[in-house]
């Protein structure tokens, strides 16, 4: 395997351990996190792994087309480093929300998750279309769960 398949096919692996790792470290405060008052429009519990899972593979697969060779290495390093940025805001976020139960805290990193989502999206668009079309459901889904965030520190 040459070098450059082996870090692309490790960025397309990345965003599936960082959130497993986020898993791991609140598995344990779900409970807690059942019990509270839920807005309209909560999704059932089961729902978030599935679509979590979906969202990590999408985010590694267009990261993985941003690092494809032939295209301008300076700006797929800056995507790359702008999406690393938001993975690891995106790790901290349920950290905040579900094992701390910094609920209004977790609602402003969101917004910070929402606008380094929406820049990497960006920048990834600008190198490869496809991409950017693929991180779109991220973005969307990071809005529906500050909506969430909202709703429970509000309720809470």
């Amino acid at each position: 395997m040459k070098p450059a398949w082996k870090r692309r096919t490790a960025l397309l692996l990345l965003p599936l351990a960082v959130g497993g790792a986020a898993t791991l470290l609140t598995r344990n405060s779900m409970a807690a996190f059942q019990a509270l008052k839920q807005p309209p429009l909560s999704p059932p519990g089961w729902l978030f792994p599935v679509v979590w899972t979906l969202l990590y593979l999408l985010m590694g697969l267009a990261s993985f087309w941003v690092a494809s060779p032939g295209l301008d290495e300076q700006s797929a390093r800056h995507a790359l480093g702008l999406y690393g940025v938001q993975l690891a805001a995106n790790f901290l976020w349920p950290l905040l929300f579900f094992r701390w139960g910094l609920l209004w805290t977790a609602f402003i990193w969101l917004m910070i998750l929402w606008l380094l989502v929406l820049a990497t999206l960006g920048a990834f668009w600008r190198l490869c279309p496809k991409a950017g079309w693929v991180l779109l459901p991220y973005l969307v889904w990071v809005t529906f769960a500050g909506y969430l965030n909202f709703g429970v520190a509000l309720l809470n």
